[in-house]
């Protein structure tokens, strides 16, 4: 599914305009710079919880030596955030059937 097609079927179970729809989606998920809530959240370092769906939060990596697989030559991998999903118990249960 896509945003679009997300978009599509919030308008249709909830009787607003597609466009309207579409709005909203972008609104909770949108990863431009200064846009979407979730995005934004985790750009100031805070984590968003869904009850029953799941956690989305940052975490760090230190910064590390690596082996360049093609010469064997030693590589420094710098430290950096990143952004995980962790789903709830109930989404977690509804999946696994």
């Amino acid at each position: 599914m896509n945003k679009g097609e997300m978009a599509a079927k919030l308008a249709k179970s909830t009787g607003i305009t597609k466009a309207k729809a579409l709005e909203v989606v972008n609104t909770i998920f949108g990863s431009e710079p200064g846009k979407g809530i979730i995005a934004t959240e985790l750009d100031a370092g805070h984590k968003v919880v869904v009850p029953g769906f799941g956690t989305f939060g940052t975490r760090n990596r230190a910064a590390r030596t690596g082996t360049n697989p093609a010469t064997r030559a030693k590589i420094s991998i710098a430290a950096k955030t990143y952004a995980y999903f962790k789903p709830g118990k109930t989404l977690r249960e509804r999946v696994e059937k």
